[in-house]
């Protein structure tokens, strides 16, 4: 699990792009893993999330939203609890993304990585 400080939402944020996302059409448990899911089985869902994240119109503006309230849990705009932990850990805290859309440029790598095709364990 990771060791940030529980989310925060940022002063600056708007919904409307929750209203539209792909992950509302599925179902929500394949965002959250639950207690004690490990190897092949948390692998398999997390793609399965990354997959619906990957064909989403409103997925850097989820992936913004996570990274700048530190969301702890699930997968957000395609990048899982582990990918955004290693962006919390790569940025100072005193150059931590605040304003809207700070969090998609300064995770740009990170979220397109997220559901490339390796990502998604489509192999070529």
């Amino acid at each position: 699990m990771p060791q940030q400080p529980l989310s925060q939402v940022p002063a600056d944020a708007i919904w409307d792009w929750q209203e539209i996302g792909s992950c509302r059409e599925a179902d929500p448990e394949l965002f959250f893993h639950p207690q004690n899911e490990r190897g092949l089985a948390r692998l398999r869902r997390d793609r399965a999330a990354k997959a619906v994240c990957a064909r989403c119109d409103v997925r850097i503006d989820c992936a913004d939203y996570a990274i700048r309230a530190r969301e702890p849990y699930g997968v957000w705009g395609g990048l899982t609890e582990e990918e955004r932990e290693r962006v919390y850990v790569r940025i100072a805290l005193a150059q931590f993304p605040r304003q809207r859309g700070e969090g998609a440029v300064a995770a740009a790598a990170e979220i397109s990585e997220a559901v490339s095709p390796g990502a998604l364990g489509v192999v070529s």
